[in-house]
């Protein structure tokens, strides 16, 4: 659905802050090979990400990536829309450029719901908020089944 840098963005980002949580900072390499990405793209991605703001890096021993907790949490839709642009958000589902109510395409009525279903998900979660499930997902038991 999303472009390579998004899903790498967005894996990397949930990734360095599961690590904070546990108060580590993960360097490029390391999330690089996690989120199963090339390690230069990696880094470009994790550079850009840090001059938008979205990011913290700190050079040196005991330094990696991490998040700012002054700052507040980090939308996907902010994200998405910061790599690229708001056409995720608003574009036609048929790709037309003239695709209005008024001169709907093909799949305008159908797709709306679709639509506003993303902008609601994307709005409402943050990077922080899909770490923190993958975190407790993680600390959960494993339940035994029943013989």
């Amino acid at each position: 659905m999303f472009n390579k840098e998004t899903e790498y963005a967005l894996r990397g980002l949930v990734y360095i802050k599961l690590q904070n949580i546990q108060e580590k900072r993960p360097g490029t390499t390391e999330v690089a090979k996690e989120i199963e990405a090339p390690y230069f793209y990696t880094a470009k991605i994790l550079q850009r990400l840090v001059r938008a703001g979205f990011l913290e890096s700190m050079k040196g021993k005991g330094g990696g990536f991490y998040f700012d907790q002054d700052k507040p949490d980090l939308t996907l839709g902010r994200l998405i829309s910061s790599i690229e642009g708001d056409s995720s958000f608003t574009g036609c589902g048929f790709g037309l450029k003239q695709c209005s109510a008024s001169n709907p395409c093909p799949v305008h009525e159908k797709y709306a719901p679709i639509r506003e279903a993303i902008n609601k998900l994307v709005s409402e979660e943050t990077v922080q908020s899909l770490a923190t499930k993958v975190y407790k997902d993680k600390l959960q038991p494993v339940k035994k089944k029943k013989r």
